[in-house]
């Protein structure tokens, strides 16, 4: 046998004795912890992640998380966020060795985010890497259409690959669910429905922040299935540390203006933004003026043109202000919709502060940011921090 065969054998060999004896080590460490929740869907994944984990918290149980997206976090037993530095592009590699990681601390439950897009990588996420009893896929929305397909339908279809064997299935989706109930079935596994709809009201007050109803009864559903009583995963979802993509608000006085800014970044497609004007309207009750912060990407093109759609034709603020290049002609086209809209146009390249100073013009409205909140985004919601009321 030529040199050059051998050494390539001996290395494959090699190569295919490491990967068992890594599946081994993964599988022990997957075996040490009894409770494992997959949280799958378009939106609210990281917010529902770490409801059930402090909701469980407040169940006695001790619950590690991981959330992934823009702002990757570890959530110890406490509740405490740990940054995640990747010093790598983002894969699913990170659930293993993050799992490694969790077993360490001998909890009795893990709720991870499913940070895989492509429909084969979600079902290697769940089926060979997290082998969840819990599966959560939160609601069905148009995003990631080159991925996960076109169509709500494909997109609940790609979304059930994460859907386990003979175990629990939940979710909030009531519109796109069907793909999602027939993959329960042809899996042998339970099916819950959770309906905000049919959620006492009550269990939504004394939020530090807003909180989709969706997200909470989706949450609770969990947790009660897992043992937890309604009161003490209530009461544990109110202490828990709200994602940096979370509705939030923040009561600001800029140059003696006062003004709600409400953190609407993370629901940047034009269901999910919708739906969270809806929440944003009932919270304010016609209190105050309603203006939009529209950030754009250059890159998303045609998230661009579906958000500025949504705003001329269906939101229809008082005011908008929007960030972006380019957008001139897209802008004028949408002007016929809504004449009365008065609006102020930002470049990517002006000034923070002179959208700052344009929303202090803004005295007793509360401006809701919506579109991306990567990197200038994050950075914007840290200077407007600085205005925040004490």
């Amino acid at each position: 046998m030529p040199v050059v065969t051998l050494s390539l054998l001996v290395i494959l060999l090699t190569l295919i004795l490491l990967g068992l004896v890594e599946s081994k080590l993964h599988n022990n460490a997957i075996r040490k912890i009894p409770i494992r929740i997959h949280v799958n869907g378009t939106r609210g994944k990281s917010s529902v992640t770490r409801l059930i984990a402090a909701g469980l918290r407040g169940g006695g149980i001790q619950t590690v998380a991981k959330t992934t997206g823009s702002s990757p976090r570890f959530i110890d037993s406490l509740g405490d966020d740990h940054i995640i530095q990747r010093f790598r592009p983002a894969s699913i590699g990170e659930q293993i060795r993050m799992i490694a990681r969790f077993s360490k601390y001998k909890p009795k439950a893990i709720v991870m985010e499913c940070m895989a897009v492509q429909p084969q990588y979600q079902w290697v996420s769940e089926h060979k890497i997290l082998q969840s009893n819990y599966c959560v896929i939160t609601n069905v929305r148009a995003d990631h259409l080159e991925e996960m397909g076109y169509s709500h339908t494909h997109i609940a279809k790609s979304l059930s690959n994460t859907i386990p064997i003979n175990e629990k299935v939940f979710t909030s989706e009531t519109d796109s669910v069907a793909p999602i109930i027939n993959k329960a079935i042809s899996n042998n596994s339970e099916i819950n429905i959770c309906d905000s709809k049919y959620m006492n009201k009550k269990y939504l007050e004394g939020f530090p922040f807003i909180e989709h109803p969706d997200n909470i009864a989706l949450a609770l559903g969990v947790c009660q299935s897992v043992g937890v009583s309604k009161k003490d995963a209530i009461n544990g979802m109110k202490n828990t540390n709200p994602d940096p993509g979370a509705l939030s608000i923040l009561k600001l006085n800029i140059n003696k203006s006062s003004i709600d800014f409400v953190n609407a970044f993370a629901a940047n497609d034009p269901n999910s933004t919708l739906r969270t004007l809806d929440i944003i309207k009932e919270h304010y009750n016609g209190k105050k003026k309603i203006a939009i912060f529209l950030n754009t990407r250059t890159d998303r093109q045609l998230r661009t043109q579906q958000l500025l759609d949504l705003v001329f034709k269906d939101i229809a603020p008082d005011y908008l202000i929007i960030r972006g290049d380019n957008l001139d002609s897209d802008i004028t086209d949408r002007v016929n919709y809504n004449k009365n809209l008065k609006f102020s146009l930002f470049l990517n390249d002006d000034d923070m502060g002179l959208i700052i100073n344009k929303m202090s013009e803004l005295d007793d409205y509360a401006i809701i940011g919506i579109g991306n909140i990567v990197g200038w985004g994050e950075s914007f919601i840290k200077r407007l921090r600085e205005f925040k009321n004490a």
